[in-house]
């Protein structure tokens, strides 16, 4: 029996849920770890890493193979990207982009792998909980969009210097006779580019991720009766329609993150602004 179906037997669909949704943790309060993100995570971009080393190493010219044809369409695309949204020159922008774009898709991919299956194999080594998509743990996104935001920081302050940056807040947007105002609005208009670029990543992959799990229950619900000849086939189309229109969605939020990082380094890169 799938664990959605011990869901809909032995557990309320809100524990079966909530199971699914909760990290693997230690510690308490600020001081949380959440192991499971972290592992998979890094262990993503290793795997990132370690391809990207290989496909360089064993680059060869003239026609490529299918693999690394694929790779430097990648490669393409995002110097593509740079080159359409970023004003000048940064050496740092494209690499920058590149795995962020890279990072992002191959941890959301991590949402197409069947909900039960990973946490089921996790209960098999004693661990009571697994969550295996990375994008949808908050801390995640909004890690990867502080560093974003620092990176803002450091180049408006660099471009523009420490006055020219303090400028900003005091004659923008609405010139030097709204000074307050235009602190209030700019200081709102800072922040909300980190909040609005992490939540927008993690408020898709958790919905996502819900959907999934929703889905999952169908077949739970089908194993304990005779509507398996009916909710099972149901189960299956609805699994593969969403599958197939969530690999739109994984690659969609991937391309927004790393475009909007490309903006917005590229707006602290310009100095009328």
């Amino acid at each position: 029996m799938s664990q959605a179906a011990e869901g809909s037997s032995g557990a309320s669909t809100v524990e079966y849920i909530q199971h699914h949704l909760q990290n693997l943790s230690v510690g308490e309060g600020f001081m949380t770890w959440n192991l499971d993100t972290i592992f998979i995570s890094v262990a993503l971009g290793i795997l990132m890493i370690v391809v990207g080393n290989k496909v360089a190493k064993n680059a060869t010219e003239g026609v490529p193979g299918g693999f690394q044809n694929f790779v430097e369409s990648i490669l393409e695309f995002v110097q593509t990207q740079v080159k359409d949204s970023f004003p000048g020159h940064n050496p740092l922008i494209a690499p920058l982009a590149l795995t962020i774009f890279v990072w992002v898709w191959l941890m959301n991919f991590m949402d197409l792998i069947p909900v039960d299956l990973l946490p089921l194999i996790g209960t098999w080594i004693g661990l009571p909980y697994l969550k295996v998509v990375p994008t949808t743990d908050l801390s995640t996104p909004m890690a990867m969009a502080l560093v974003v935001f620092g990176l803002t920081l450091f180049y408006n302050i660099k471009v523009k210097g420490l006055g020219g940056y303090l400028k900003m807040f005091l004659f923008h947007p609405f010139g030097k006779f709204a000074v307050p105002a235009n602190v209030v609005m700019t200081t709102i208009e800072e922040v909300a580019k980190p909040l609005s670029l992490g939540l927008r990543l993690f408020g898709n992959m958790f919905a996502g991720e819900l959907v999934f799990l929703l889905i999952a229950l169908l077949g739970g619900a089908a194993a304990l009766g005779a509507g398996l000849l009916i909710w099972f086939p149901l189960q299956v189309v609805l699994d593969l329609a969403w599958l197939l229109f969530h690999i739109l969605v994984i690659t969609l939020q991937a391309f927004i993150f790393m475009v909007l990082t490309i903006v917005y380094l590229g707006m602290a890169h310009t100095t009328d602004h």
